[in-house]
């Protein structure tokens, strides 16, 4: 009964996010239903029948994915300390979590079965009855387990994603290392495996001048030495007090850094480059092939070599997986030749959430790139209007990818709230804090935008001249 309250109970902006889940489970729920409706109008071409059925798998993936982010932004799933001891620990809420998402993938897998029946005939005193009863194969009856089948997908494979990323992780157990190392400055044990947060040393960075400049000691120093027997008086090897102190106040290092920046950037830019490359070098071989092995793309597309799909699946893989290591790049750079707090801010931003924004921004842009290259040429033989069925498999794939990436920006808000708050309590304008995220936004948008347009018109040129 809680689980159920706090289902109904959320802010209308995390109903609305459901909404959305359910009209992509809807859209991709008559796609199948149409690939379905195919099969039984024409019997005698399985071989077309079940492309157009693998011409769904792009939408189910972009509904499971979209489904996936809306229940890792949701408020009322996330672990609480009041929850557990109403009985609702992780595990719990993992479960509230994929139960949520097969209902609102459900809701929208039904709404596709009135639609598709209505269309069919099946349900009468509607408008627009029976419209499309010869495309549906309207005098045939329908086979309602293939049809519930084909609707159960996506509810299933949902729930599933949800729970399988969802689930509770149990904390790695710190190293011997990490627990004790009993060396150190003046004999103190080493630094502890916890890094603190920014702002533990004190505004503006007061410890670390202190430090430099050989002044006073930490509490820690300090107590080692009157332990033995000697004064709070600066080591030998202390460093010179630098010369200025804004050269030193514009070098902020890692511990003072208000996001946990990784020490290792993503791992999948190289295989990424060298996959989306793979991918471009298929496709410019396709375009060489005669128009004997065609590829049968779905209505009013362009038609081309069957290796054009292996290309566009290659560059589509290749940008998705390089896409954070670029972002991590991009925050990098936007650093570098002495950063102010502005370019320092949006930079490490950039860093930090590299994995998080930077793969539903790779799969943004490998969707653009082949919505780009799939669209039909003026001069190509292809010249007739897009489809209905093509028209709604595109929106789907777009606005699920694109709403992904919103929501991914929303969890990266919410992962750096924390943050934000403590630079306005130090005194950091609100107007810097929107001035780094503007220009997150635009580094990111000049990274990637050239990018995509370069690989949709590499993508393009084996279907430009046919």
């Amino acid at each position: 009964m809680l689980a159920l309250r706090l289902t109904r109970g959320a802010h209308p902006a995390v109903q609305l996010r459901r909404l959305l889940v359910a009209a992509a489970s809807a859209g991709t729920g008559f796609l199948l239903l149409s690939a379905l409706g195919y099969a039984m109008s024409h019997p005698d071409s399985p071989a077309a029948a079940t492309l157009r059925l693998a011409w769904c798998a792009p939408p189910l993936a972009a509904t499971i994915h979209l489904a996936v982010a809306v229940a890792r932004t949701d408020p009322g799933t996330r672990p609480r300390p009041g929850l557990a001891a109403a009985g609702l620990g992780p595990g719990r809420l993992m479960l509230v979590s994929a139960t949520t998402t097969a209902l609102s993938c459900l809701l929208g897998s039904m709404l596709a079965l009135l639609v598709f029946l209505h269309l069919r005939g099946d349900l009468t005193g509607m408008p627009f009855d029976g419209d499309a009863s010869q495309f549906l194969a309207a005098d045939s009856p329908l086979p309602l387990p293939a049809a519930l089948t084909l609707l159960a997908l996506t509810p299933a494979l949902a729930s599933a994603a949800v729970a399988m990323l969802l689930r509770p992780r149990l904390a790695a157990p710190a190293t011997t290392k990490a627990k004790a190392r009993p060396y150190g400055r003046f004999g103190v044990s080493g630094r502890s495996a916890d890094r603190e947060t920014f702002g533990a040393y004190g505004r503006f960075g007061a410890r670390l001048r202190d430090a430099v400049r050989g002044g006073a000691a930490t509490p820690d120093t300090a107590s080692a030495d009157s332990q033995n027997g000697s004064g709070p008086q600066a080591p030998a090897s202390a460093p010179a007090p630098a010369p200025a102190e804004e050269d030193g106040s514009r070098q902020a290092p890692d511990d003072l850094t208000p996001f946990p920046v990784p020490r290792k950037p993503p791992a999948g830019l190289p295989w990424g480059i060298t996959i989306l490359t793979a991918g471009l070098a298929v496709e410019t071989y396709a375009g060489r092939v005669t128009a004997d092995d065609t590829l049968a793309l779905p209505t009013a597309l362009p038609t081309g070599p069957t290796a054009v799909l292996v290309g566009w699946v290659l560059a589509a893989v290749g940008l998705a997986l390089a896409a954070p290591g670029l972002t991590h790049l991009c925050g990098r750079m936007l650093q570098a030749v002495r950063p102010g707090p502005l370019r320092l801010l949006a930079g490490r931003g950039l860093m930090a959430e590299a994995t998080r924004i930077g793969r539903p921004l790779g799969v943004v842009c490998a969707v653009a790139a082949a919505v780009y290259a799939m669209a039909p040429r003026p001069d190509s033989a292809a010249t007739a209007a897009i489809g209905p069925l093509s028209a709604l498999g595109a929106t789907v794939v777009a606005g699920a990818t694109v709403t992904t990436l919103f929501m991914a920006a929303l969890e990266a808000r919410q992962a750096r709230a924390d943050t934000t708050a403590a630079l306005l309590r130090l005194g950091a304008p609100t107007a810097m804090l929107r001035s780094a995220a503007a220009l997150r936004s635009g580094v990111l948008l000049a990274a990637f935008g050239p990018l995509t347009l370069i690989v949709a018109e590499l993508a393009a040129l084996p279907l430009a001249a046919r």
